[in-house]
């Protein structure tokens, strides 16, 4: 049965965006039809992040006015197979974008897609709501940061109202400064938040290429964590990338060490 998956954060700035593209792109590398919705009407990423813009000719907003078929407004990844973007209006309108026709879009690519990846505005505004109420389940995105952290929690505690399931993810996690006491480990943050941790993806110069201009990330801690919350979501697996691995033991002693001081 396909899913319509809200990838929020509360907070900007954690890298939802950006993560919402790489598990789409890993969910396609396991044979899923994927489909990424922008929902941040004026203020759009996706596309950039995705080096499609100049491929846009309709958008969310179009279809749900009616101007052009659903079909019309589905971009092509360019850098992964399986992949499409509908993306979001590039002029701020919320003439016909309210919540019910959200949803009746979501449940149209529902019929031809195995995933809708659903990427929410940040914040709790209007939004916010608009993107929850399509989704059938929630993924939050956070930072150890402890301000990410807190709206994190806020943002949570909106999405059960919704009564949909919720789970957490934590983003741009630093193994080194977990084992050095200056981070919470994900185990701490999963007791805190009382939220059920469905992956953790380091911080990671290729991932973070990505919103610089980079088409797709194809190695790296990053790759490798997405693959496996990729994993956690289609196949129902419950494996956690260990973000302190490298940074054990004598010789990760050293990288510790040395990271610390660049």
């Amino acid at each position: 049965m396909a899913k319509a998956i809200v990838f929020t954060s509360g907070k900007g700035g954690v890298g939802k965006s950006t993560l919402t593209l790489s598990v789409g792109r890993a969910l396609a590398e396991l044979s899923a039809r994927v489909v990424l919705m922008d929902t941040d009407i004026g203020l759009n990423n996706l596309d950039v992040l995705m080096n499609v813009e100049h491929s846009v000719v309709y958008d969310l907003v179009d279809v749900i006015a009616g101007r052009c078929r659903l079909s019309q407004a589905l971009v092509p990844d360019s850098a992964a197979k399986g992949v499409c973007l509908l993306p979001s209006s590039h002029s701020y309108s919320e003439c016909y974008a309210d919540g019910q026709a959200f949803r009746a879009v979501v449940n149209r690519l529902k019929a031809s897609y195995d995933y809708v990846l659903i990427d929410c505005p940040a914040g709790v505004e209007y939004g916010f709501h608009r993107a929850v109420a399509a989704a059938d389940e929630a993924v939050v995105v956070t930072s150890s940061h402890l301000s990410a952290l807190k709206d994190a929690g806020k943002v949570a505690a909106l999405i059960r109202s919704y009564r949909l399931p919720v789970s957490l993810v934590i983003n741009r996690a630093r193994g080194d400064m977990i084992l050095g006491g200056d981070a919470l480990s994900p185990a701490e943050i999963e007791q805190t938040m009382g939220l059920a941790v469905l992956g953790v993806v380091p911080e990671d110069d290729d991932v973070n290429r990505l919103s610089c201009g980079s088409s797709v990330v194809t190695r790296g801690e990053g790759k490798r964590a997405t693959k496996i919350l990729a994993q956690n979501i289609h196949c129902g697996t419950n494996e956690i990338y260990d973000v302190t691995k490298r940074y054990r033991g004598m010789l990760g002693g050293i990288k510790r060490r040395l990271k610390g001081r660049l």
